[in-house]
């Protein structure tokens, strides 16, 4: 066995639901099973857009997937299947098999509420998958997530900041962090502690729509840094 030479000072991290360590671990037995699922989350964290998936293909192409599942019964190949239908029976991921390019194409969702939703419009033909990860919708595409708005707009999401996410969606309404996100944006505070200020603010004082198109020449960037919860804001 190779020697770990510990994490690197600066690196990224992948967030991982924590109902994961107390509900999936330990009932997992089976080594491909949990090197497939970690590995399918671990790219579904990384992706951009609507829906997020990742193919049977994409996970053949995994070089370090595929070498980490190598020692066992049968193939690598098999190996990989066999954790993915385990994964799949448990409830872990959706798995649906869809013919594309004259060829089934097997794709891999988280099952959580952004991953049946578009399972089930996929299925009922409101979505559409072409060849490679284009998702094309018979209607209006989705709003993306507020983690997804996050990364897109802000920056890379960290496991604290992920936190604070979920916080702020149970505590305010969704439309209103998408706003406080493009006021950020509009003004050039890409910072969470700024998005977090607004939406305090909103709470206390009332939001009126459409405050994030305001003239961003009139308005003044740093009133929420002047304000009353100014304290709150890091520059």
């Amino acid at each position: 066995m190779k020697d770990f030479q510990g994490f690197p000072n600066r690196m990224e991290f992948t967030a991982i639901p924590n109902v994961f360590f107390s509900g999936l671990l330990p009932e997992i037995d089976d080594m491909a099973e949990l090197k497939a699922t970690l590995h399918v989350m671990a790219r579904l964290y990384r992706l951009k857009g609507y829906p997020r998936y990742v193919t049977c293909a994409e996970l053949l192409g995994d070089a370090a997937l595929m070498s980490g599942l190598k020692g066992g019964e049968g193939k690598p190949e098999d190996a990989l299947r066999r954790g993915l239908g385990l994964a799949a029976g448990r409830g872990t991921l959706l798995h649906l098999a869809l013919e594309r390019d004259g060829a089934t194409d097997d794709i891999y969702l988280l099952n959580d509420g952004a991953g049946r939703q578009a399972v089930a419009k996929i299925q009922s033909g409101e979505l559409k998958l072409v060849a490679g990860k284009a998702a094309v919708p018979a209607a209006t595409e989705a709003p993306p997530d507020i983690f997804t708005l996050y990364e897109q707009n802000i920056g890379l999401l960290t496991p604290m900041l992920a936190d604070q996410l979920r916080d702020a969606e149970s505590s305010y309404p969704l439309d209103w962090i998408r706003d406080a996100i493009k006021e950020a944006v509009n003004h050039g505070k890409r910072k969470w502690s700024y998005i977090s200020v607004i939406l305090e603010r909103w709470a206390t004082e009332g939001k009126t729509d459409g405050a994030y198109q305001r003239d961003t020449e009139k308005a003044d960037p740093d009133r929420f840094v002047k304000g009353k919860y100014g304290h709150m804001v890091q520059r």
